[in-house]
């Protein structure tokens, strides 16, 4: 018999981050704005040629 390896997270793991995501978020360790800060980061990292022809990736509220 075949055994095939799981690859990827538990469901216990995800409803653990989520939940882990929504404490720091009630408890302000994580915002609004962070997020805005970290997505726009994100999209700098990965369309990172948009970045050098001069392309805002800066969210804005």
């Amino acid at each position: 018999m075949a055994y095939r390896s799981r690859s990827g997270i538990s469901v216990v793991a995800l409803i653990y981050i989520i939940i882990g995501v929504f404490i720091a978020w009630d408890r302000g360790y994580i915002t609004a704005d962070l997020v805005r800060r970290v997505a726009s980061a994100l999209l700098a990292v990965f369309l990172w040629f948009l970045v050098l022809l001069g392309v805002d990736l800066h969210i804005n509220p």
